[in-house]
């Protein structure tokens, strides 16, 4: 008989609080739980009827605006008409019926049209298309191709020999079941058709969308901007998609926001969703309001752009919000720099708006932080923790593990020697989800888990500072978040920063430090234009090295001259490795001043090396460090011919979670690696991820990355190869997977091989018939089976057309600072169906880092059908002939 269940549940673990201190402070604190402050939630967009985001703890508005800043759900409304008869005609060709309640005293109405799958996210335009097909299409088409073959069938059976007429007949018979087989394959359900009506009542901008699809306007609801009341609707029960509503232009242009996956609505639950009946479901801040910003753009898959990411901080800095949360980011080829950091930039440094972002999901290997959060000096990014409660409630794992890194969280230096994770929370909640997803809740886990958490805590203080009249700055902020952080044993600083959160020590750091005058001032930490020290690569290990290290303080927006004048700050150095060799003390002004630090990395072991110089003020050194400067290096081994160029570890144990990272000096000559792993374990199978990366100046970690996630069975083993530039040091890295439970012993090598094909690539011109290539094996005797095959024909096109003109008011910064866009229209033929790849090579690969706002291409035929949007990542469409 089964053992009687026992009635309790560890809420706790559903979305984590104990582990950062936000419990303890809110128990301690109720009243500070939020109240008073603004999140803006970048992101997917915020579903304002998921469940917990209608008020606040104390009945204010949970989200005071949703704005679309993509262009996603743009209508161009610039059509004006004037009803006859309380008649209009739509667009779409509708005879739409106005109500007669509706206020219009100009009787001018902009019309527009939008089709529903341009605002449908992915998943729900499959459930939408799956259901319509299954209810409306298969039933009808399957009646009719049945008795196409019926009536064929009896036809045959009744005639043999068959006159001129009858064979037409029969062939038309036959065309039917042909026709009708070709329409099962080309389906095509283009969606829902909404016309859309904008129109002034006199005192604000009001909007209807035709959601009935046949003009019956007066079961439609009518909406102004949501920032006037709140107000929303559903597109229908079936999709159950909840929009707002927003009015650009003075009418021309109208903008339907819904969110464009489940990603936001999570993100903003964690941070500060409020059950009033169900308090063990809150997120972090339940008394915080968000601005709901939608940057992911539902026409790129919820990608994010450059301008949907420019006009966010426009209205974030507009809001005037305390916090800005993103759970976004990618590589980027160099940090700390680009337009649209510049952006977030000034509004954290002259708007004091603290921003909040996710480190990545790219590990285990080092140097994959993301940007902006783990690249851009001013964000705080946030690494990705799990505890054991987690593993319990979450996961539902069958035992608790040590409290460990998610395994796929990333981890720092940043290339240019930054920590490039500052903190680490919780990376994993049980939260709300958008009504469309058709769940209440739902578990998500990554860094964009963690960044929410971690901003919820942080809402909690400035909660606290606010009631109490303390004044702060992003500085002071981050020092307290960074200086009061709890390192967990067994974890690296790559990994978690400086720990995790802890909001209720860090609370009491904020008060106790409030009136030091260093309180509200930063720190630039330069070495040449570096922002760390980072030596990687063999050549840098030969010799100690002397490093010139800046050091400028630096000054809130609102600081007052005299404040400038009057700084002398008397610094004590400290480094606790004994390969750095720094002065001991520094006196600082407002100067940037110069030290020299000596890097002595010869008498290291192979592997990596992480230490840092601490600036400490010496009338206050229990406040901690005002600044830090971080210093990694990674000592490689090398490889001989006299081992095959291979590296073989033999019998090595792997508890849950646990990473074993080599640096290697990749052998000269070496154009491939090559993996295998084989479980030495009899009874217990695993899961590891295998990750390798190498790192080039100004160019993204993921240019030379290799990861594979694998499972080992008992006994088993696996093999896998990947290509390696020779000179440059390779960090391979063994993770077993941190949910993947019991120990296993493993043994894995290592080898290195290469073969040198002369030229590298091959170009074949329209005029040559033979093109020679030569290949040379550079290490050891290698088997070869040449296979050529032709993988793309390139043009190159120039313009048929340039416009470049100024962007409206949503594209103009608070310093009055005017986008432009320039629109360059191309002309080809295609002879064949086929991929179409769009690139210009100055700007691909470039977001985060361009010196541009964006860029966007949109790819027709002669017809203006739209075959693909994209953005400057390089990804192919599919195109007909024409």
């Amino acid at each position: 008989m089964a053992a009687y269940p026992d009635d309790s549940f560890p809420y706790q673990g559903l979305l984590p609080k104990k582990e950062t201190g936000a419990a303890s402070f809110l128990s301690r604190y109720p009243e500070y739980d939020g109240r008073g402050i603004l999140i803006a939630i970048l992101d997917t967009g915020v579903d304002p009827g998921a469940q917990g985001l209608q008020v606040t703890s104390d009945g204010k508005p949970k989200i005071i605006d949703i704005i679309d800043t993509t262009g996603s759900g743009d209508v161009n409304t610039s059509t004006i008409v004037k009803p006859k008869d309380g008649i209009i005609t739509g667009i779409s060709g509708r005879t739409l019926k106005i109500p007669e309640n509706w206020i219009n005293p100009s009787e001018n109405y902009h019309v527009g049209l939008k089709n529903g799958y341009e605002i449908f996210p992915k998943t729900l335009r499959e459930r939408i298309q799956k259901e319509k097909r299954e209810k409306l299409w298969d039933p009808v088409h399957r009646n009719c191709l049945a008795e196409a073959c019926r009536e064929l069938d009896e036809f045959d059976s009744t005639h043999t020999s068959l006159s001129q007429v009858e064979k037409i007949e029969r062939e038309e018979l036959q065309t039917q079941v042909e026709m009708l087989n070709s329409m099962e394959k080309k389906y095509c359900d283009s969606g829902p058709s909404y016309d859309c009506l904008v129109w002034h009542d006199g005192e604000t901008w009001r909007a209807c969308v035709d959601t009935s699809e046949l003009g019956d306007l007066s079961n439609c609801s009518v909406l102004r901007n949501y920032s006037v009341a709140q107000e929303y609707a559903s597109l229908g029960l079936s999709e159950m998609l909840n929009y707002s509503i927003n009015v650009y232009d003075e009418g021309n242009t109208l903008c339907i926001v819904a969110s464009g996956g489940a990603h936001g609505t999570h993100v903003a639950s964690i941070a500060a969703g409020f059950f009033p009946d169900d308090p063990e479901r809150n997120g972090i801040a339940p008394g915080a309001q968000i601005l709901a910003v939608k940057i992911g753009d539902t026409r790129l898959s919820t990608m994010e752009t450059g301008t949907g990411l420019i006009r966010a901080m426009i209205e974030t800095i507009k809001y005037k919000c305390d916090l800005v949360n993103y759970s976004y980011g990618e590589a980027t080829h160099w940090p700390n720099a680009g337009c649209i950091c510049e952006v977030i930039n000034d509004a954290v440094l002259k708007h004091n708006v603290i921003y909040v972002s996710s480190a990545g999901n790219n590990g285990p290997c080092l140097s994959t932080v993301g940007c902006p959060g783990g690249t851009t000096s001013s964000v705080i990014g946030v690494g990705a923790y799990v505890s054991p409660d987690m593993m319990v409630s979450e996961y539902s794992l069958r035992e608790k593990l040590p409290a460990n890194q998610y395994t796929w969280s990333s981890r720092g230096p940043c290339a240019d020697g930054a920590l490039g994770v500052s903190i680490s929370a919780p990376g994993g909640a049980i939260a709300s989800v958008p009504n469309w997803t058709l769940r209440g809740t739902q578990l998500m886990n990554g860094t964009s888990m963690s960044s929410p958490n971690a901003c919820g805590g942080i809402a909690l203080l400035l909660s606290g500072l606010k009631a109490n009249g303390i004044g702060y700055s992003v500085h002071f902020i981050r020092r307290a978040l960074e200086n009061t952080a709890m390192k967990i044993e067994g974890i690296e600083v790559f990994a978690q920063g400086h720990g995790i959160i802890q909001v209720d020590k860090a609370y009491e750091y904020l008060v106790q430090n409030s009136l030091m005058p260093t309180r509200n001032l930063g720190f630039n930490v330069f070495v040449g234009n570096q922002r760390g020290i980072y030596l990687r690569d063999s050549p840098n290990h030969a010799s100690p090295s002397d490093h010139g290290v800046a050091i400028e303080p630096v000054f809130p927006e609102y600081a007052v001259n005299s404040e400038r004048i009057s700084l002398q700050l008397h610094i004590a150095l400290t480094c606790n490795a004994s390969w750095i060799n720094c002065p001991g003390h520094l006196e600082l002004m407002n100067q940037c001043r110069h030290i020299n630090i000596r890097v002595n990395p010869s008498g290291l072991r192979e592997g990596v090396h992480f230490t840092e110089v601490c600036g400490y003020d010496t009338t206050a050194p229990d406040a901690g460090p005002l600044f830090r400067l971080p210093i990694t290096v990674t000592v490689p081994l090398r490889v001989h011919e006299s081992s095959g160029y291979e590296l073989v570890c033999s019998d090595v144990p792997f508890k849950p979670g646990q990473i074993t990272r080599h640096f290697l000096e990749v052998p000269y000559g070496a154009t491939w690696a090559e993996v295998t792993v084989s479980s030495l374990s009899s009874d217990v199978s695993s899961k590891f991820v295998l990750h390798a990366v190498q790192l080039e100046k100004q160019k993204a970690y993921r240019t030379n990355e290799f990861y594979k996630f694998i499972s080992l069975l008992e006994k088993g083993s696996c093999s896998e190869a990947f290509p390696v530039l020779h000179g440059k040091t390779l960090e391979f890295c063994i993770a077993r997977w941190w949910a993947s439970l019991g120990d296993v012993s493993v043994k894995y090598t290592i080898s290195f091989h290469g073969i040198v094909c002369t030229p590298s690539q091959l170009h074949i011109n329209a005029a040559d018939g033979i093109t020679r290539f030569d290949v040379i094996s550079t290490m050891k005797y290698e088997e070869v089976a040449p296979l050529i095959s032709l993988k793309c024909w390139i043009q190159s096109l120039r313009p048929i057309s340039t416009k470049t003109r100024p962007l409206g008011p949503r594209d103009t910064l608070p310093n009055n600072r005017q986008f432009y866009e320039i629109i360059l229209m191309y002309s080809f033929h295609q002879t064949k169906n086929g991929e179409v790849t769009v690139s210009c090579p100055l700007l691909c690969e470039l977001l985060y880092e361009s010196e541009y706002d964006s860029q966007l291409w949109m790819l027709f035929d002669q017809n203006k059908k739209t075959y693909g949007i994209r953005r400057c990542l390089p990804a192919s469409v599919f195109s007909e002939v024409g």
